[in-house]
């Protein structure tokens, strides 16, 4: 009996409705990661806009190439304007933006905003086809706090496939009246770096496995590529530096730390910054979740990001979904010393990283932004999302089903409840909503701010105030899945309207422009939203 099933029998719930997945057999081993000399963090390129009057523009497209993730081989990859992940977006709040998407690959795509609120239409879901050796284009005004979001696929039984091979790219929204980004570093590619993390499952020839082998959560791999790279080294020219961790995983849930054990705080959740800096030694992401962290690094050092122990709750076989292992992300390495640093004795002290006890240590100001709380007494709808099997609510994804039509502006209290004894997460399209609990416990303070994806621990439930605030269509719906990619492809989401007027809880019919299909949509002629 192989170890899936083993953990399905020992959990009692889920064997009638979760197929086990084979195990690795000897002739399909997964090639180890590149050992050796690291190799330079490469910083995805800051695509500036074209501007059309008062619209920003940027030109996108979906491609076929090879990465080296091991040295002297070659891996089929895809990327955006490259063989591998795409340009990082600037945007602007309040500016006019148009993103132009050309498709160069054998298959349909599509491009999704995580974490932009915008019109249905322009969200870049599973209803918004890109065929093959077509273009589409979104347009948007962002209008929300400075955030790092990211843009990936969304076709329907295809995401994870998609997302796996390499298309992803991340959104930095600014605001220019943000006086808070002031006292935090923000020079992109110096002291304000993403890192888009990500794993990998290599056979011995290089190639991608299939990015559903794997376990009942999906892939798992040992191979760990951050903006492209494997075994990464970023040398720090400054002592302070902002990471932007983007989980860009399909499925592994990373406890993202330093092998030191040192502090750092947390200065942003998924929607942008928190109320103010905390400390801590270990951030959590589940896959489409993002954080910021400010970090102190010295003169002469050499410090290792990991991942190790990450926020799982009581899933039924640790060692079935990642809990137990620890990788490696990251080695960095201390700024230059100064000119006049004096003798070896003082170079030797400066080697010591100060200890981290507030984060005025390390410059950040006590109050980040203004973070208004929602009061549960003000929800006006409560709504049950039951998370079991590959459904929501015991339904399965319908393209030609919408779930329920969610009135503007008005104040809900969703209840995500984890029925599995497997770890699940929770993502809502055009949202950024406040966690209220878990379980009843206030949630810890990486869940205090703005989020759009959560964790959701096994058999525990949580629960989210979540309010659409504009951008009505009753005929073009938004999505909420879980964002383990395996998942929300097997049928783990459902669709919602945001309308004018009184909404409802009842499911109705709906005519897509794309098919409802598992496996991606396979050629077609005539896509909606779709042009040469």
């Amino acid at each position: 009996m192989d170890l899936h099933r083993r953990s399905l029998l020992r959990a009692g719930a889920l064997l009638p409705l979760i197929p086990v997945v084979p195990a690795l057999t000897a002739c399909t081993q997964e090639a180890g990661p590149a050992s050796g000399t690291p190799r330079p963090l490469p910083v995805p390129e800051l695509l500036e806009p074209e501007m059309d009057g008062e619209v920003a523009t940027f030109t996108l497209t979906a491609q076929a190439g090879t990465s080296e993730f091991v040295p002297g081989t070659t891996t089929a990859t895809w990327g955006f304007n490259g063989a591998y992940l795409g340009p990082t977006l600037l945007l602007r709040r309040g500016q006019p933006v148009r993103v132009n998407v050309r498709n160069e690959l054998p298959e349909t795509t599509t491009v999704h905003w995580h974490g932009i609120k915008l019109p249905a239409a322009a969200d870049g879901g599973p209803h918004q086809p890109i065929e093959p050796g077509q273009s589409w284009s979104a347009e948007f005004t962002p209008d929300q706090p400075a955030m790092t979001g990211w843009y990936h696929p969304h076709p329907h039984g295809n995401t994870a496939q998609q997302v796996y091979r390499g298309l992803a790219g991340l959104l930095w929204l600014q605001d220019d009246d943000d006086a808070a980004e002031a006292g935090i570093p923000s020079e992109y590619g110096v002291d304000d770096v993403p890192l888009v993390v990500q794993d990998k499952r290599l056979a011995e020839d290089g190639e991608l496995m299939d990015a559903a082998f794997g376990t009942n959560v999906g892939v798992l791999g040992q191979t760990v590529v951050v903006n492209g790279q494997v075994n990464p080294l970023f040398e720090a020219e400054r002592e302070l530096i902002r990471f932007r961790l983007v989980n860009g995983s399909n499925t592994r849930v990373y406890g993202f730390r330093f092998a030191d054990g040192r502090t750092f705080a947390q200065i942003a959740s998924d929607g942008g910054l928190l109320a103010e800096p905390f400390l801590t030694d270990a951030v959590h992401l589940s896959p489409g979740e993002r954080a910021e962290i400010v970090v102190r690094f010295v003169p002469g050092e050499t410090a290792q990001l990991i991942s190790a122990e990450p926020r799982m709750g009581s899933v039924a076989d640790p060692d079935d979904v990642g809990a137990r292992d620890e990788l490696a992300i990251l080695t960095v390495t201390g700024p230059p010393a100064a000119a006049d640093a004096g003798d070896q004795q003082d170079a030797d002290a400066d080697r010591t990283v100060p200890a981290v006890t507030a984060p005025e240590d390390l410059g950040l100001p006590a109050v980040l932004a203004e973070v208004p709380r929602h009061r549960v007494d003000d929800a006006a709808e409560t709504r049950q999302f039951r998370l079991q099997g590959f459904q929501i609510n015991s339904r399965a994804m319908s393209m030609s089903r919408i779930d329920f039509a969610a009135p503007v502006d008005q104040l809900e209290l969703w209840q995500v409840v984890n029925m599995d004894p497997i770890p699940h997460n929770f993502h809502i399209h055009n949202a950024q909503f406040q966690v209220h609990d878990v379980d009843g416990a206030e949630p810890p303070p990486d869940l205090a701010g703005w989020k759009d994806t959560v964790y959701v621990e096994p058999q525990r439930t949580t629960r989210l105030l979540v309010r659409f605030e504009r951008y009505t269509d009753p005929e073009v719906p938004y999505m909420y899945h879980c964002h383990l990619l395996y998942h929300e492809d097997e049928g783990m989401m459902g669709q919602f309207t945001v309308v004018d007027g009184p909404g409802s809880g009842e499911p109705s019919a709906f005519e897509s422009p794309a098919p409802d299909g598992r496996r991606g949509y396979g050629p077609r002629s005539g896509a909606a939203h779709s042009g040469h």
